[in-house]
């Protein structure tokens, strides 16, 4: 353009950009005096009790939270959307804690039938499990979930006389560690508010924006809620891992119209822990050390992994977002509720301690967005730099930086700070996840910076226009994971222990069925399904956990359907059904069990190809091969086969009757009642009496 002199104009945006520089500069000065303060109380406190450890009680021991009597608690786990998961985390709960007195209440919404779906399977599988309904549809926010639960657990104390000493609250993506519900029992009911320290799974050293919540909470958890707790006695809540005692609750209920928790609030895990603080009830943040087996992977996939056993905080642990995205929004709605909403709603109330760090919590909604700024600056400041060294810009005014020495010594106290900061947070990595995550902890800071950016930029945005346009703030949901078995290391238990940790039969139960067992070399679960300890559909939710397959359904269309595919003769032999495909397009044959590896080897002769496995009830079995006679004959089905009949009668031992069909072929070995006579498995006289038998309760499907 005419009239305008480029070399001056780049000149005052130099001096402009210096200014602004300054600014920046003081603001990063003063957030790190902030945390500075953090660091001098939290090492000060821990060189003190390091030198006056020899005048306090011994350390508390796992034996010791072992020989506490067991009080009632109850978990709480809202979910919405969580079908794919849940059932999951339920799962891993039970086989995990070391504690019996436990209820576990999940709320769901009514129109939220896939989650409800997964729930109700679990219900049916863990007698300590219970179901709430929401009664309005979803979403709405995790508080109002909770508020719901929390009725529920009040009317379970009403109806049944009894009072749980703590609730804990969970989410559906949680790993628990198995000391979780005893160190809390031996809290209670001392401690009003318990915090557990949280912790983020291990991830690859490939996902950086992941890696960032193992920076973020290792650091975090290990630090900050400690000074948090020895300074003003004030402890957020982390939204899992906490559990409030029956005090609490009732105070928090009473205070808030049967309100617990704060369905005004985006992080209501947060709020709680102010409203506690201010009622004077006494929270704590518990840092309790035990021995872990830790699998540390090697970098870039070189070498195998490593086994190592550390003395770690019992904490939980969790898989947290992996892309930028979910990452950011996830952290606008903590930024939002902390930073701008409980500006507003908790405002500046308590001690001084509490108020400074009200203040040191809500101050990221800002200076989050003066770190990225000041990267901006910086690749300026370099651009300029570089184009001087080059010749390409001659024409600037005195630098300011060059005139003024305190400006100078302003830049290298941010330098340091910036090191400390980094110092410590690789140290603190280092601790939990070894020293390749300490040191990518440091390049991670630039990659939790930018995403932090963009989520204080998101909390503006939403807060803005809920205070000038009048939108109303709304729940921002999390998709979750949860780790596989392989990385839970699951241990598949016998059945009968196994039902048992699901608290689904008694000791009592157990061993009677098990003398009935030596007696009558009959399968345990169809002694328990005999005796009315549980149904089928709890048997088959035991079976598919202990061979690790999936639950599947064998109704009469799907029987008809796909009749076709395998011999009667083979369904029959193997108690096996042809009930479709899976995803892969592989054959998904259903089975009342595990089938042996021979039978699976007929079974993949006969379709060409490896077939998948599920598990359905063993009344589903015997109905759809009723089908399949009828089927082949052209009639509905008649009676029950005749090996099934002479098991139900007691004529004939499952396992012997597997062990003898598996050879049988009709066409070599004739009717298959002479061929059980033949083999010494029953006698003549009995089958012959069971056949009349049979052949009184429906149309004939054929002689003995």
């Amino acid at each position: 353009m005419p009239g305008l002199n480029w070399p001056f104009l780049a000149a005052d945006y130099f001096a402009l950009t210096e200014r602004v520089a300054v600014v920046v500069a003081v603001l990063i000065l003063l957030s790190s005096v902030d945390d500075l303060l953090i660091d001098l109380w939290y090492w000060s406190r821990r060189l003190y009790r390091r030198g006056t450890a020899a005048r306090r009680p011994a350390p508390l021991t796992p034996q010791q939270l072992s020989e506490r009597a067991e009080q009632p608690i109850a978990i709480m786990v809202p979910a919405w959307l969580e079908y794919d998961v849940i059932a999951k985390m339920i799962e891993n709960m039970v086989n995990v804690l070391d504690y019996r007195h436990y209820l576990v209440f999940v709320g769901t919404y009514a129109n939220d039938a896939a989650t409800i779906a997964e729930v109700e399977r679990m219900r049916r599988r863990y007698r300590q499990l219970r179901r709430v309904e929401v009664p309005h549809d979803g979403p709405t926010c995790k508080a109002d979930c909770l508020n719901w639960v929390v009725q529920a657990i009040f009317l379970h104390e009403q109806q049944n006389d009894m009072q749980f000493a703590g609730v804990v609250l969970h989410d559906s993506e949680d790993v628990l560690h198995p000391l979780e519900l005893r160190l809390f029992n031996y809290l209670l009911p001392r401690k009003d508010m318990i915090q557990l320290p949280v912790a983020s799974l291990p991830r690859h050293w490939y996902e950086l924006v992941a890696g960032t919540y193992m920076d973020e909470f290792a650091e975090c958890h290990s630090k900050d809620m400690v000074v948090r707790e020895s300074a003003a006695g004030m402890v957020p809540s982390a939204g899992v891992g906490t559990c409030f005692s029956r005090r609490a609750l009732l105070a928090l209920a009473a205070d808030t119209g049967n309100q617990p928790f704060n369905t005004g609030s985006l992080t209501e895990d947060y709020d709680i822990g102010a409203r506690l603080a201010r009622m004077g009830l006494r929270s704590i943040f518990v840092s309790f050390p035990v021995p872990c087996q830790v699998r540390r992977r090697r970098w870039f996939g070189l070498g195998s992994p490593r086994e190592v056993t550390l003395q770690l905080p019992l904490s939980v642990q969790e898989f947290f977002p992996d892309t930028f995205r979910a990452a950011y929004r996830q952290r606008a709605r903590w930024s939002l509720g902390i930073g701008l909403q409980g500006w507003e709603q908790i405002e500046w109330k308590g001690s001084f301690a509490c108020r400074y760090l009200l203040l040191h919590d809500r101050k990221c909604i800002v200076t989050t967005l003066i770190g990225v700024f000041s990267y901006v600056l910086a690749l300026q400041f370099l651009a300029f730099y570089v184009a001087r060294l080059n010749g390409y810009w001659t024409v600037y005014y005195p630098l300011l930086y060059a005139d003024n020495g305190w400006l100078l010594y302003l830049l290298w106290i941010n330098l340091a700070a910036f090191g400390l900061r980094l110092a410590q947070r690789a140290y603190f990595v280092t601790k939990l996840y070894g020293w390749e995550h300490g040191l990518l902890s440091v390049p991670r800071v630039v990659v939790g910076n930018f995403v932090n950016f963009m989520a204080s930029m998101r909390a503006w945005k939403l807060f803005l226009s809920y205070l000038f346009l009048g939108k109303r703030l709304a729940w921002d949901k999390t998709m979750h994971d949860f780790p596989s078995g392989a990385q839970l290391l699951q241990q598949r238990a016998r059945l009968g222990e196994l039902l048992r940790a699901w608290q689904s039969i008694s000791e009592d139960e157990l061993q009677r069925a098990l003398d009935e067992q030596s007696r009558n070399r009959q399968p345990l679960g169809h002694i328990l399904v005999a005796g009315g300890g549980f149904d089928e559909e709890t048997l088959a939710e035991a079976l598919a956990c202990q061979t690790d397959l999936p639950r599947g359904q064998a109704g009469a269309a799907l029987v008809r359907a796909h009749a076709a595919r395998l011999p009667a003769a083979l369904c029959a032999r193997h108690r096996v059904l042809c009930v479709g495909a899976d995803a892969a397009g592989a054959p998904l044959v259903a089975a009342g069990a595990a089938p042996p590896d021979a039978a699976v080897a007929e079974l993949r002769d006969a379709f060409g190809r490896a077939p998948a496995l599920c598990i359905v009830r063993d009344s589903e079995i015997a109905a759809g091969l009723r089908l399949l006679r009828g089927h082949e004959r052209g009639g509905a089905g008649g009676a029950a086969p005749l090996g099934d009949y002479l098991i139900e009668k007691g004529l004939l031992q499952r396992e012997v009757a597997a062990a003898l069909l598996h050879p049988y072929r009709a066409e070599q070995h004739g009717r298959i009642g002479d061929y059980l006579v033949g083999c010494g498995a029953i006698l003549r006289s009995a089958l012959e009496q069971a056949a009349h038998e049979r052949r009184a309760q429906g149309p004939s499907a054929g002689a003995p």
